[in-house]
């Protein structure tokens, strides 16, 4: 089962989520971007999950898949862009 708690980052050295800690919804950033991300679906076993701009526009399509690796930082998903 997959964990709907945020992560936790204790350790320092390390800035990547746990792919346990990941869950469907959840907002993401990931890799060399400074957009945010909605996962829309994970497959545990070969480490990747499925993620749209967030918020995204309802005529948008846009998905793609991501290594959970890409994965640096899981936040709150907020309706207001402060980008």
């Amino acid at each position: 089962m997959i964990s709907s708690k945020l992560f936790d980052n204790k350790n320092e050295n390390n800035n990547l989520i746990c792919s346990e800690n990941l869950y469907k919804g959840a907002c993401v950033k990931i890799k060399n971007s400074k957009k945010t991300f909605q996962v829309i679906g994970i497959n545990i076993g070969k480490k990747i999950c499925w993620v749209r701009e967030w918020p995204f526009a309802c005529n948008s399509k846009k998905t793609f898949t991501l290594e959970i690796s890409q994965i640096t930082l899981q936040i709150f998903c907020s309706n207001q862009s402060s980008e």
